[in-house]
């Protein structure tokens, strides 16, 4: 994280800042990456507005001037103690800075947890407050109903139903499409780029997760899977997706020595699942870089037995998976959260490997559902809605 002599800097700044001033705050890598396209269109569309950021480096990349670094790839290997204490030194320069300010819009990302606290100093200095993206307080915690209906003037939504569920509450929000499904993937672009990735058939691609710990955790599930498929038919080859130098770290630190037939990429999902012919994926955003591709998937996620057991008293949605959320329908089979073994996943895998006309029907389902996303523009539709905002009359401090 920046320290206080830099964002004192920054913060000097905007007593000169020329037009409205817009603030992003970010707390995850995932965070940094969804507000970026956002601040790069605001930018691009208002390019007299100031546009500040507590954030990461696609933030700054995308034109913010950073006040602060709360959203890097470094943070997310501290220990739980140690992150929270972080998080709250950063909640409070962040709060300290919004004194210094003539804030107009506040635009908290995700991490409702840490950036409530911030949307309340928001809104007492006379900003209005966009959230983007929605709280899922469907799925766990709608508790928090009320806390969000306090600190927000707009919740810019990311899947279609969404609006209708916070507008029932009160809560005004728009759907504004996802930058995952929403953004240009040419096929044949992809297919020129497949030089590397092994040959055989059929083709498995693993993705064990975006960070450290995911990957730590869902691992040995998957390549248990792998082995188990491969077994039964040696021309399969398999592929595991690393995100990162870290995740792959992790993977060679977790296998050793790589099964026969199975082989890393980094960085190449986008390559990688179009070289598919089943995908073994985690939960999460992940999930719908496979549905924009419309490749047949098995969602998993290894959890202990505690927090399986405690998913089923916190999570209120029929479905776990986004692609079966969005749908209202079990299309992607689902083990999430799972704590049993492989036996149900590879059975599950081979069905759908055995019949060409199964997977030809899921990946039916899959474009069925993203019939909801046709037509949007992500970044420029809350880049709209966040001018649209600033236009607005202030509102008083609460």
């Amino acid at each position: 994280m920046a320290g206080p002599e830099y964002a004192a800097r920054v913060s000097d700044q905007t007593d000169t800042a020329a037009g409205p001033v817009v603030l992003f705050t970010a707390f995850e890598p995932s965070g940094d990456a969804l507000a970026a396209p956002v601040i790069e269109r605001l930018l691009k569309t208002h390019p007299e507005w100031t546009v500040y950021a507590w954030g990461g480096e696609k933030m700054e990349a995308a034109g913010a001037r950073m006040a602060g670094r709360t959203a890097d790839d470094g943070a997310m290997g501290l220990g739980a103690i140690s992150h929270i204490r972080q998080v709250r030194r950063q909640i409070k320069a962040i709060k300290r800075w919004i004194k210094t300010c003539r804030l107009m819009v506040h635009v908290p990302v995700d991490s409702p947890a840490a950036n409530f606290p911030i949307c309340k100093a928001s809104r007492k200095a006379g900003g209005r407050v966009v959230h983007l993206a929605a709280p899922q307080m469907w799925a766990w915690g709608g508790w928090r109903v009320k806390k969000l209906k306090r600190l927000t003037d707009l919740v810019l939504c990311l899947l279609p139903f969404e609006p209708r569920w916070f507008g029932e509450r009160g809560i005004k929000g728009i759907f504004v499409g996802h930058p995952t499904i929403n953004r240009e993937l040419s096929a044949e672009e992809l297919k020129s780029r497949l030089h590397g990735l092994p040959a055989g058939s059929p083709r498995l691609v693993l993705l064990p997760g975006s960070r450290t710990q995911e990957v730590s955790r869902n691992l040995r599930l998957l390549v248990n899977v792998f082995n188990e498929l491969r077994n039964r038919q040696s021309t399969l080859s398999g592929v595991i997706v690393a995100s990162s130098h870290e995740t792959a770290a992790v993977v060679h630190r977790k296998l050793g020595e790589f099964p026969v037939g199975l082989s890393m990429v980094k960085g190449m999902r986008d390559e990688a699942i179009a070289w598919s012919d089943l995908v073994l994926t985690v939960s999460g955003t992940v999930t719908l870089d496979v549905m924009r591709q419309c490749h047949p998937m098995i969602g998993v996620y290894k959890t202990g037995v505690l927090s399986w057991f405690g998913s089923k008293l916190l999570l209120r949605t029929k479905y776990k998976l986004l692609p079966n959320i969005i749908a209202d329908d079990e299309i992607v089979p689902e083990y999430v959260p799972w704590c049993r073994g492989a036996r149900k996943i590879i059975t599950k895998a081979q069905w759908l490997l055995d019949d060409s006309r199964r997977t030809a029907a899921h990946q039916q389902g899959l474009r069925r559902a993203l019939g909801s996303y046709k037509g949007h523009d992500f970044a420029g539709e809350c880049a709209k809605a966040i001018a649209d905002t600033v236009k607005s009359s202030p509102v008083k401090g609460s």
